[in-house]
């Protein structure tokens, strides 16, 4: 017998597809609701790049006498260090003013954008930092940096 083989998938490549919002407000992580995410700000036009928003599980060892193998059980949930790079103004009109050092709410990351019925995730930010690129040959970036403050809620469905 031959197991039954997972759906195949419809590929894609993130430019023109994942979305990235800012929310200042959200009452339940769990289950934004269209208003809270359409008062939220959409940043993916300036974005250049991201790092972290993932989460990973420690894993335990459970030794005991009755074999010499080491059993695991998962441990504590940790939050990558994660930060969205973004291009600067050159009037200053930009991220700096929406997302100054401390700021706390929600980035709300759409992988495959924001259509109804599709999947997304929500991670509980502060902002920490604001560094700006110095490079004298490049587009000028700013770097947002985020503590990651409590459990994200991933793969929840977009609503209408």
């Amino acid at each position: 017998m031959v197991a039954t083989p997972i759906t195949a998938t419809s590929r894609y490549i993130p430019p023109g597809t994942t979305h990235y919002y800012w929310v200042a407000t959200i009452a339940n992580k769990s289950a934004p609701t269209r208003a809270e995410l359409n008062a939220g700000s959409d940043l993916t036009a300036e974005v250049a790049s991201v790092s972290g928003f993932a989460t990973t599980s420690d894993q335990q060892d459970t030794p005991d006498l009755g074999s010499r193998f080491v059993s695991k059980i998962p441990g504590r949930i940790t939050a990558d260090d994660s930060s969205i790079t973004l291009y600067l103004s050159s009037t200053s009109s930009d991220v700096r003013t929406l997302l100054p050092r401390d700021t706390a709410g929600f980035i709300c990351i759409f992988p495959e954008g924001d259509t109804a019925g599709l999947k997304y995730d929500v991670f509980p930010v502060k902002v920490t930092g604001q560094p700006k690129a110095r490079d004298v040959e490049n587009p000028a970036q700013i770097t947002i940096q985020f503590s990651i403050t409590s459990i994200p809620v991933e793969n929840i469905t977009v609503p209408s």
